[in-house]
């Protein structure tokens, strides 16, 4: 599997995450043992007990992966963890780098499939990335595991999982009559937008000059339309035995944006909107929820002092077609082929997936912990979609397997001319095609 646009769409939202959290502040005012590697030494006690471990960090509030550090290091006593953090706008260009003049950290962040320069696919075609052993990432859903393999060997591991979907005030938007829900169809909730457009608000703030957000919620609601009816789908276009433009389901998928913006789900002047425009919206109360990775909750929430209050939900399938939830397990930890301690680096890699440290991560990130979840695993914003979540009712988020981030621009900026009457469906699903190469 393939990776287009993932560290596009997370660093957007990380950016936005600061101003979003003071809009919708205002909105609402109105273990386990440590795992082990194996045979990536024949005398592990010979290797080199310090290890370097590269991470991006895009404010200084994320601290998960230095908590990650210091609890392997107070599990394995006389083992050193020396941390190197980078802002996420470098990694692309610090980490394959490093690893390609041979001085490259032991372990690192790294993006799963193969779309961007940080990943798994363009990391491990140059044979920079260590193979790990099955028992390292033993546990593991395969879905969320996809993308850190490639010919028949595994690179990675992710370090949690998001819903990609919406994060939603719903108190702000019962307050007037609207009730959205994880099966909430698109015709449900266009039944409803009225409501908030005589209330001069909107059911939904889109960025639609930004492809990132307009991607997210048209592969979010193509995990129902696409991806839950044919799993396969990538794999079929791959092979020629489809195509966007022959899919009933992506046609569904735009026409449901189109009938979306028709009935004024999104906030005036969508088409031409920044995340300015969400921020502007929230803040003033005019606007419920947003499309983002669903780590965004958290953030907001806490900017709010505790004031704000969201839920975590999928984005509406179009009527007919069974709800799934889309997750993405995209970011994670790879090792270095080059390292002097690669049964160090797989014991640290595996203490990572453990039950104990994935719970801290995903609960500092307010995402999802890797490995088998629970209800009681999950952070209370997720409690609408506990069941999609617990029950593997998910579907990976589609654009991940995409071969190139170019598929994903045609998909976000065709929506965009979609928005405006510029484009066609059948456009917009043509150029994408012709993307797909």
């Amino acid at each position: 599997m393939t990776r287009s646009n993932s560290q596009a769409r997370r660093s957007r939202w990380l950016l936005a995450a600061a101003p979003l959290a003071l809009a919708m502040t205002l909105a609402a005012c109105s273990e386990d043992a440590p795992g082990t590697g194996g045979s990536g030494s024949a005398n592990p006690s010979d290797e080199p007990q310090t290890i370097t471990f590269t991470y991006v960090q895009a404010n200084p509030d994320e601290t998960y992966y230095d908590t990650l550090a210091k609890d392997f290091e107070a599990a394995n006593p006389g083992v050193t963890v020396k941390q190197n953090k980078i802002a996420l706008t470098a990694a692309d260009q610090t980490i394959p780098t490093q690893l390609q003049a041979g001085n490259g950290p032991d372990v690192f962040w790294i993006n799963a499939g193969s779309g961007i320069q940080t990943s798994v696919g363009q990391l491990g075609k140059a044979g920079l990335l260590l193979p790990l052993d099955s028992s390292v990432y033993a546990g593991i859903p395969e879905s969320q595991m996809a993308g850190y393999d490639l010919d028949g060997k595994t690179y990675g591991v992710p370090s949690s999982s998001q819903v990609n979907g919406s994060v939603f005030n719903d108190e702000l938007a019962q307050s007037v009559g609207v009730n959205v829900t994880a099966t909430s169809t698109i015709n449900d909730i266009t039944a409803q937008c009225p409501k908030a457009v005589a209330k001069g608000q909107s059911v939904y703030g889109l960025a639609g000059s930004t492809p990132q957000n307009n991607g997210i919620l048209a592969v979010s609601i193509a995990g129902s339309a696409v991806y839950g009816v044919n799993p396969n789908w990538n794999q079929d276009r791959t092979d020629g035995k489809t195509t966007f433009a022959s899919t009933e389901g992506w046609k569904q998928t735009l026409q449901a944006i189109v009938d979306l913006n028709g009935a004024g789900c999104f906030q005036k002047g969508a088409a031409g909107a920044g995340f300015d425009a969400l921020t502007n919206g929230a803040a003033s109360g005019k606007l419920y929820g947003f499309f983002a990775p669903s780590g965004a909750a958290k953030s907001i929430m806490d900017g709010s002092g505790g004031r704000a209050k969201l839920i975590v939900l999928p984005a509406p399938a179009p009527a007919g077609v069974a709800q799934k939830l889309t997750l993405s397990s995209n970011t994670g930890l790879a090792g270095n082929a080059a390292t002097k301690s690669p049964s160090l680096v797989q014991k640290f890699l595996a203490f990572s997936v453990s039950a104990a440290e994935s719970k801290k991560i995903a609960d500092a990130q307010g995402s999802i912990p890797i490995g088998e979840v629970t209800a009681s695993s999950l952070l209370p914003q997720y409690a609408p979609v506990a069941d999609l979540v617990t029950s593997g009712n998910t579907i990976a988020y589609g654009a991940d397997g995409w071969p190139n981030p170019e598929v994903y621009n045609a998909l976000g900026t065709g929506i965009t001319g979609l928005l405006t009457g510029q484009k066609s469906i059948d456009d917009v699903l043509n150029d994408m095609d012709a993307a797909w190469g």
